[in-house]
């Protein structure tokens, strides 16, 4: 009998207890189960998004080498921008999206199509900066610099290219800037200043150094 009235005790607490809280306890466990959900959700919208930002990355990267030591077709070509502006407009927050800018930049120069390569370079470096790649790959920004720069000699303003040269700093890119910083010197008919950046290139050149002595012999003949 005494344990049965402990028993009848526990439970009557039990009750009492729940009356008292157990609605903010279905309210806690509710608002668990649907912030667990939105997480597992999210987290599977997120698998889904960046694995199909890598398939047409992977597209991208099949189309640029399908036939090694050849350019792409025209219609491999055409088909590459298009994934890349597909990547930029649907995966615009992913990596993915930029490696594709500079693939497509790099197809749309080859095809002559200096605007629509300066378009993605642009959009390259304008995303870069504004996240963690500005910090963590900055080979990446650099190079998106230095190929933008030679589009913006390509199409005729050095003026453009040089003030994009020199609002960065090329850390170990300085043999690609300096003999990009020469072409310019060189279209701006600045000789001097041309052959002086040649030679800082000449300096800190690894693969370049026999066209960049070309470069050099050029003016000397010149002058």
């Amino acid at each position: 009998m005494a344990l049965h009235a402990a028993e009848e005790e526990t439970l009557e607490a039990l009750k009492k207890w729940w009356e008292d809280n157990g609605t903010l306890l279905i309210s806690l466990v509710a608002a668990g189960a649907l912030l667990w959900g939105g997480w597992t959700f999210w987290q599977n919208s997120r698998t889904a998004t960046v694995s199909a930002a890598s398939d047409l990355y992977e597209e991208i990267l099949s189309l640029s080498s399908s036939n090694p030591g050849t350019q792409p077709s025209e219609a491999d070509r055409s088909r590459i921008l298009n994934v890349a502006e597909q990547l930029q407009s649907e995966h615009g927050d992913s990596v993915y999206a930029l490696y594709g800018a500079l693939f497509a930049a790099q197809q749309a120069v080859n095809s002559g199509q200096l605007e629509v390569a300066e378009r993605h370079l642009r959009w390259l470096l304008d995303n870069a900066e504004g996240g963690f790649l500005s910090k963590t790959d900055q080979g990446l920004v650099l190079t998106a610099t230095l190929r933008l720069g030679r589009v913006l000699l390509a199409r005729g303003e050095p003026d453009q290219a040089l003030a994009l040269v020199d609002s960065i700093d090329p850390g170990t890119f300085e043999a690609g800037f300096a003999e990009l910083r020469g072409d310019i010197y060189l279209a701006q008919g600045r000789p001097v200043d041309a052959r002086d950046a040649y030679t800082t290139a000449l300096e800190s050149a690894g693969g370049n150094r026999n066209f960049l002595q070309l470069k050099l012999d050029e003016l000397s003949d010149a002058s």
